[in-house]
């Protein structure tokens, strides 16, 4: 499989069609969100509880929509039991304002 290129200086980066995703993510938190980007990596929040997995399936299930998929587009690379994950989003049909404000400066998120 080929791999995509991530630089230290960006969370993101596109393999073809497939959109690969650093993600630092928060488990239980007050509400679901995407965050600023962290250095490499984006901040996700989650409302659900980090056991067996749960937190990150909630992950997805948040994150599709934002990217005009169905869960099951998302792939979790890495990461499914930590807070340091690598997502690929095959085919996202938008882009949260996060990824705009990364190379241009503004945006809303999702």
């Amino acid at each position: 499989m080929k791999r995509a290129k991530l630089t230290a200086d960006s969370f993101y980066a596109w393999d073809g069609d497939v959109l690969v995703v650093n993600i630092l993510g928060r488990p239980n938190a007050p509400r679901d969100e995407i965050g600023a980007p962290h250095g490499n990596q984006l901040r996700v929040s989650v409302t659900a509880r980090p056991v067996r997995g749960r937190a990150t399936d909630h992950m997805l299930r948040f994150l599709a929509p934002c990217f005009g998929v169905t869960p099951d587009a998302i792939e979790v690379v890495f990461g499914r039991m930590n807070v340091n994950k690598q997502l690929r989003i095959k085919s996202p049909v938008r882009l949260p304002a996060v990824f705009s404000r990364a190379r241009a400066g503004e945006g809303d998120d999702c």
